[in-house]
């Protein structure tokens, strides 16, 4: 985590994207896979969206049950239940009254946890960007350094390169010249002689190294 400290200010009052939902990050780790740090905080951040995504639905399905509640109350005191007797419409209000207090309870409990997850969220999704740079600027720093190293390879091979091209050349001129001397002076008629032996001699060689291999 060497280099927190200088991300963590400079995020401060930057919006950061839930990085999980965001399948460009999870590229991010396509090649060499997510290191364990990561995988803890993801799975942390992940455990934090889903408990969200719970108490948001408790909280709907707590809301549908109280208002179904609330009318069955209302219900009852219109009297429009007229076959159910006083005393079992009175236990049957008083037992919806303490299951919406029961409600109202839980309820609170669901909106005080969804005001405060928000900021955990936040700051989980933070610290899991954190460590997605610590990955990142490892990797860049590998990947330059394998690249400058990769660059003076080919520069250096570059300059092999031209020499070999030069020798070549120089071979190349020499036995033209040493050929064209050889012809000069002891005339075509030898030389196709010297010539023709020569190709036999490659061809025998050639032979004998693939009868090695």
């Amino acid at each position: 985590m060497k280099d927190q400290q200088y991300f963590k200010s400079a995020i401060v009052g930057k919006r950061i994207p839930v990085l999980v939902l965001d399948q460009k990050w999870h590229r991010l780790f396509a090649i060499h896979g997510k290191p364990e740090t990561v995988k803890s905080v993801e799975s942390e951040l992940n455990g934090l969206l889903g408990r969200q995504g719970k108490l948001n639905n408790d909280l709907k399905e707590l809301k549908k049950l109280k208002n179904n509640l609330m009318n069955d109350i209302m219900n009852h005191m219109d009297g429009a239940e007229d076959e159910m007797d006083k005393s079992t419409r009175d236990k049957k209000m008083e037992d919806n009254k303490r299951l919406i207090d029961d409600i109202n309870e839980r309820l609170e409990q669901c909106e005080d946890e969804l005001l405060e997850i928000p900021n955990q969220i936040a700051k989980t999704n933070e610290a899991l960007m954190l460590e997605t740079m610590d990955y990142c600027y490892d990797i860049l720093r590998l990947n330059k350094q394998e690249a400058d190293e990769i660059d003076d390879w080919i520069k250096q091979i570059r300059i092999e390169l031209k020499k070999n091209i030069i020798r070549k050349q120089n071979r190349d001129i020499n036995n033209k010249e040493m050929y064209s001397y050889l012809h000069d002076i002891f005339g075509a008629e030898i030389l196709d002689m010297f010539d023709l032996k020569e190709e036999t001699r490659i061809v025998e060689e050639s032979k004998s190294e693939e009868e090695k291999a």
